[in-house]
């Protein structure tokens, strides 16, 4: 079955956050409950020209994206898109939910005019890594980040 990838919904957002806490190696970090706080996020998103999408098969989200669209101070201040919170659920994973996700997100880059698309995948996720190679992209740099919070 091949799902249908579309933006998220205000109906959506409590499951789309359910999936990003389960896969997450962080999920205490997620308020589930407070759909206002991921649907801020979603308008915020959107206002800066990206999205965020989901996997819906049958009625049912089984995935989700967030496509964040920006202007960099290089390649002469050309368009970027940054992938971030790329999950599918477990029992769904190896079907092509994911595949079509990148996909869409890529649609929607182009839409937009990035000469780029780009993302961060946790060193310990290797298969998220063969996932990702699998898809064409390209690992190219190696990432930082720093906490704020305790």
């Amino acid at each position: 079955m091949t799902p249908a990838i579309r933006p998220i919904a205000y109906d959506d957002v409590a499951v789309a956050a359910a999936l990003v806490r389960d896969g997450s190696l962080t999920p205490e970090a997620e308020r589930v409950d407070d759909v206002e706080v991921y649907w801020a996020a979603v308008l915020e998103t959107r206002a800066r020209g990206g999205d965020v999408l989901v996997a819906d098969l049958d009625g049912e989200v089984v995935g989700v994206c967030q496509v964040m669209i920006f202007q960099h101070f290089q390649h002469a201040g050309g368009w970027c898109c940054e992938l971030e919170s790329v999950h599918v659920r477990d029992d769904r994973r190896r079907r092509g939910i994911g595949a079509a996700l990148l996909a869409s997100a890529e649609e929607l880059a182009v839409d937009r005019g990035c000469y780029r698309m780009q993302l961060t995948s946790r060193n310990v996720r290797d298969d998220a890594h063969r996932f990702y190679r699998a898809n064409g992209y390209v690992q190219t740099s190696q990432g930082f980040k720093k906490s704020l919070r305790s």
